[in-house]
């Protein structure tokens, strides 16, 4: 009778010989599935990997998820450190390198502890659990195991060791929505897969095997985690003390996801490309963003809740700060919005161009006297924003200060293609006609964008010429584009731009800056260049909502200076043009001074461009004390006094008494003597209504659109005009007013004359709707 230990080993030996036979026939399957199978794609089709941005260095700052919520970040097999290539194969199959796919002594060990009912260690390799992920196979019964071993196979045959390595890293699941090793070592680790530490890759490398169980927790230690860790740990580096797997991770690391609106933009752009580059500064766009955060945080309690920003480095028209909304996950300000590529009206940040323009033209240079009082256009009357008049003021001034009628009346004079067709070569979108939009396009008639407008602020910091503006770093390309705007322009305006001398405005002279603020006080915008750093901010509301505090000298300016503050961008070197030159001017007409110029100043201007011509305002005249009346020549027969008096055009005396700074006119003429003052008047008057060849309709049932207005400029002096229309005699005015014609249909010669005998002319015509 055979005793216990001889019928065991002839069990053993039964069994054995029972797997021999039921293995050898799936040995031969498996080897004509290896040898004959097609070659699968080696990623499922429709696997998709997250979208990452970095700043201009490489660092990662923004993170996306994937359309089926994974974080799974594609990431080749040379960014991973070899210590997580090592711990894991230590861990999961220390013979890869060797076996086809599957390894027999495993498996057989794995089934004999089936049999036995002993933990014999799992038998999957790399390659296996690859399949299973790859193919989502289901491996808990016999066929669904053999399933994976066939796949495993037909993969080893068709791709190298290092490409299956490769993308079960990019697979594996590592704890939450977190798969693949890119990903997990950003998360759980904050750094990238290649620079992990011995301990950070034995960490990672424990969770596949149980990513649910092992999962990293911020609220208190993962012991199932921590276990694992150690032990194999303790294996990698032959070492009894127990890893710290907690001190290793990081599970409280957050998910970068800075600069999200340009993250959404250019994802959406490149939907293809899975790591994007851009020009951004990492550094620069944290502080504006806290700067900005500070700033509505202090100014809340007067309805400024929202902002935005754009810092461009001009010479290049790199970005390097993008901030879209002050909180992109905060829906009370609809956060989400971007605030850079939403059109809205500039207020008045489009001035600058009117007078760069201007003086390109050889209309003004800085000291230029420009007119701020009552001014009619046709049918639009232009206010200034606190609704009063300076009179004359000098161009630089009223840029400065922000006049609107100076701005308007300098676009209407501009040859064309003007401030429209500027705009339109500078690349901003104007979808409708110049007629559309009309004189109020500099005061904000027409909705740009903070892109457009940053754009603009780059030309006129840098080279003067439209380009876009770049959110990818690009090599530098010829750039074929026109100059809009002269090297010797640029340097002027932007000279006007700056804070006068004294000014408690700005703290750093070296910005030069621009406000708008849009009508019924929704947009404030600021717009600053200091060197070659272009800054645009903007407040307001996404919704539209008015708020009476969206003034922008008064909110958008203190933000722009406190950024720039922050910032801390290098110091400019501004060096004038060759072709611009300084000159000695009169302090009170912006003109050459003579003689008569007691008050005079050091000014900048355009040799061969710029009209500086001999002051017209002070004159010497001779006057008789007795008469107190004013003399033209001495006749050495009395005792006459010379005293240096201003002579300002009619209208100009109107605009000083509007602003309530009336200036002394200069005595009249004795008797005898107006005929001679008479020849030393030369300028004829000039008309401003009705305008040269324009069709002029009236409508009979409206009373106020039965007439035009006839007014005219005329010399000092003048103090009357007439008026004709053809032979006939329409009445007289003072230059400054206007007189109401009543025409009728018809082409009319319209003609003025004024009491010094000097005349002009013009052609309209009008027509008449019943």
């Amino acid at each position: 009778m055979m005793d216990m230990k001889a019928w065991r080993q002839l069990l053993k030996h039964r069994v054995l010989r029972w797997l021999l036979k039921a293995v050898a026939p799936v040995i031969l399957l498996v080897f004509a599935a290896w040898y004959f199978c097609p070659k699968p794609p080696l990623y499922p089709d429709s696997l998709a990997f997250s979208q990452s941005l970095e700043d201009r260095q490489g660092q990662l700052v923004h993170l996306a998820l994937t359309e089926d919520g994974k974080y799974r970040l594609r990431t080749a097999l040379a960014d991973i450190s070899p210590a997580l290539i090592d711990a894991t194969l230590t861990l999961e199959d220390q013979h890869y390198r060797s076996h086809p796919g599957v390894n027999p002594m495993s498996m057989a060990r794995a089934l004999w502890g089936v049999v036995t009912r002993s933990r014999r260690g799992g038998g999957s390799t790399i390659t296996m659990q690859y399949a299973r992920l790859r193919f989502g196979l289901r491996t808990t019964s016999l066929l669904g195991k053999v399933n994976q071993m066939l796949r495993a196979l037909q993969l080893s045959r068709h791709y190298s060791k290092d490409e299956v390595l490769e993308a079960y890293f990019n697979l594996a699941p590592y704890g939450g929505n977190v798969e693949g090793v890119g990903a997990a070592s950003l998360l759980w680790c904050g750094k990238p897969a290649k620079g992990l530490s011995l301990r950070e890759a034995t960490a990672l490398a424990v969770l596949p095997q149980s990513p649910t169980m092992r999962r990293p927790n911020v609220r208190h230690e993962n012991k199932a985690h921590t276990a694992a860790a150690s032990r194999l740990w303790q294996r990698l580096s032959m070492r009894s003390d127990p890893l710290d797997a907690g001190y290793a991770l990081l599970p409280e690391s957050r998910v970068p996801r800075e600069v999200p609106h340009l993250a959404r933009r250019l994802f959406a752009e490149q939907p293809h490309a899975q790591t994007i580059r851009t020009t951004i500064d990492l550094n620069k766009q944290r502080t504006l963003e806290q700067t900005l955060e500070d700033y509505i945080d202090k100014r809340r309690e007067v309805g400024i809740t929202n902002a935005c920003a754009l810092l461009v480095h001009a010479p290049s028209r790199e970005v390097l700060a993008y901030v879209g909304s002050a909180g992109f996950l905060n829906p009370g300000i609809l956060g989400q919005v971007d605030g850079v590529k939403a059109r809205r009206s500039p207020g008045s940040a489009l001035k600058p161009f009117v007078y760069a323009l201007a003086m390109q033209q050889g209309l003004i240079h800085p000291q230029s006297l420009v007119r701020d009082g009552r001014l009619s256009f046709a049918d639009y009357d232009p206010e200034n924003f606190d609704r009063e008049f300076t009179g004359p003021i000098p161009a630089a001034e009223a840029l400065f200060r922000s006049r609107n009628i100076p701005a308007v009346a300098l676009t209407q004079k501009l040859e064309p293609p003007g401030l429209y067709g500027f705009l339109r070569q500078a690349s901003v979108a104007l979808p409708k006609p110049e007629s559309h939009y009309g004189l109020a396009l500099p005061l904000g008639g027409a909705e740009v964008s903070m892109e457009e407008l940053a754009s603009m602020y780059a030309l006129l910091a840098d080279d003067g010429v439209s380009r876009r503006l770049s959110f990818i770093p690009a090599k530098a390309a010829a750039v074929e584009n026109p100059v809009l705007l002269t090297p010797e322009v640029r340097y002027l305006t932007r000279g006007m731009l700056r804070a006068p001398s004294g000014s408690e405005v700005v703290a750093d002279p070296e910005i030069t800056w621009k406000t708008g603020t849009s009508h019924g006080f929704r947009d404030a915008w600021a717009a600053g260049m200091r060197g070659d750093y272009v800054l645009i901010v903007w407040i307001g509301n996404f919704n539209g909502r008015a708020n009476p505090a969206f003034v922008a000298r008064e909110c958008a300016a203190p933000l722009l200076f406190e950024a720039f503050g922050r910032l801390r961008l290098s110091r400019p070197h501004s060096v004038p043009p060759l072709g611009v030159s300084q000159v000695e001017l009169c302090a009170i007409s912006g003109q050459l001074p003579t003689p008569s110029c007691q008050q005079r100043l050091t000014g900048w201007f355009i040799p061969g461009v710029s009209p500086v011509l001999p002051c017209e305002i002070h004159r010497e005249i001779l006057i008789d004390p007795n008469t107190g009346l004013r003399v033209t020549s001495d006749d050495s027969k009395r005792a006459l006094k010379r005293e240096v008096w201003e002579f300002w055009p009619p209208d100009m005396l109107a605009m000083f008494k509007q602003a309530g700074l009336p200036r002394r006119e200069p005595p009249a003429f004795e008797s005898g003597s107006q005929v001679m003052a008479t020849r030393q008047t030369l300028a004829a008057p000039r008309i401003v209504s009705p305008q040269i060849k324009r069709t002029y309709t009236l409508q009979a049932s409206d009373p106020e659109r039965q007439s035009i207005p006839l007014r005219a400029d005329a010399a000092a002096g003048v103090r009357k005009v007439f008026w004709f229309a053809g032979k006939q005699y329409l009445g007289a005015s003072k230059p400054v007013e206007s007189l109401l014609w009543k025409a009728s249909p018809g082409t009319w010669h319209v003609q003025v004359l004024d009491d010094q005998g000097r005349s002009a002319a013009c052609e309209v015509r009008v027509e008449m709707l019943q």
